[in-house]
């Protein structure tokens, strides 16, 4: 008997922040790269679009809710526009991504990063781009890993 990792009826979220796109997106691509390697199927992903990094908790606690996700990815690239505290910015965002995994009890995971240093530059930008598809990557692997373990829980 084959244990289905998303139960039946149900998809993964995928909440992108839209500022830095280009790198961002590296990542949801990645992770459904991933997702399908592992042996998942490309339609229980749904990518879903926020501004920016800040609306992410919320948006994924308005889909838990729904009863419609096994779990939710945040991803963002939240850095220092010289104007606010962008570590405030991203710790804020994670807390909150924690705060709803532990009061819905769906996994919430996050590829939501905060570089010390961030410029406009090519190489920078090369090299975020890798990165996120790193993690995008290692997203996709930790979300399998903790939803056989909640699929072999559940039996």
């Amino acid at each position: 008997m084959t244990i289905a990792i998303v139960p039946e009826g149900l998809k993964i979220a995928v909440i992108r922040a839209r500022w830095h796109s280009e790198i961002v997106d590296q990542c949801v691509q990645s992770f459904i790269n991933e997702w399908v390697k592992l042996g998942g199927k490309r339609n229980e992903i749904d990518v879903i679009d926020v501004p920016g990094a800040l609306e992410i908790p919320l948006h994924a606690q308005t889909l838990i809710r729904t009863n419609r996700y096994a779990a939710v990815i945040g991803t963002a690239l939240v850095v220092d526009g010289g104007i606010y505290r962008h570590d405030f910015v991203a710790k804020t965002v994670l807390d909150a991504m924690m705060r709803v995994s532990l009061d819905t009890g769906v996994p919430v995971l996050s590829t939501v990063l905060t570089p010390h240093n961030f410029q406009e530059s090519r190489a920078h930008i090369s090299f975020f781009k890798k990165h996120f598809v790193k993690k995008g990557r290692e997203a996709a692997s930790a979300t399998r890993q903790l939803l056989a373990e909640r699929a072999k829980a559940a039996l």
